[in-house]
């Protein structure tokens, strides 16, 4: 894999989902933040660590979608790492809106459980799934 696609989420896995030309992306501080429409649900494609020092750009993209959509998409399947700082911002996104989060990774998806926040979010197994249900 090149060394520019590490860290990208995978945004077609099992979902067919192409990003649109009017995607917009940002990477810093060892985080990726790729956006598109996609059935008309707004997705958010996290990869990296997320804690106080990096949510900035996530943060900012899931209030912006949150005001703009009726439904918003997390693909959470390329975060690699995340504390209370995502969880609080996972719950504030909900309160907002419908928010969607999809394939947590294993770490993410035990953090959501220890907390209960899981009782909380949607999940689905893929953006397709999130976006039609």
């Amino acid at each position: 894999m090149p060394s520019d696609e590490a860290g990208v989420p995978a945004l077609t896995r099992d979902t067919g989902a192409r990003p649109l030309p009017q995607q917009t992306a940002h990477a810093s501080e060892g985080v990726a933040v790729l956006q598109y429409e996609w059935r008309g649900a707004w997705v958010v494609a996290a990869g990296g660590s997320y804690d106080m020092d990096s949510i900035k750009p996530l943060a900012d993209a899931l209030e912006a979608a949150a005001r703009k959509y009726p439904k918003v998409i997390l693909d959470a399947s390329g975060i690699t790492f995340a504390d209370s700082t995502l969880l609080n911002l996972l719950i504030l996104t909900h309160q907002a809106g419908t928010l969607r989060v999809v394939a947590p990774s294993p770490q993410l998806q035990r953090l959501c459980e220890i907390t209960g926040v899981d009782s909380i979010l949607e999940t689905r197994d893929s953006v397709d799934d999130a976006a039609v249900t």
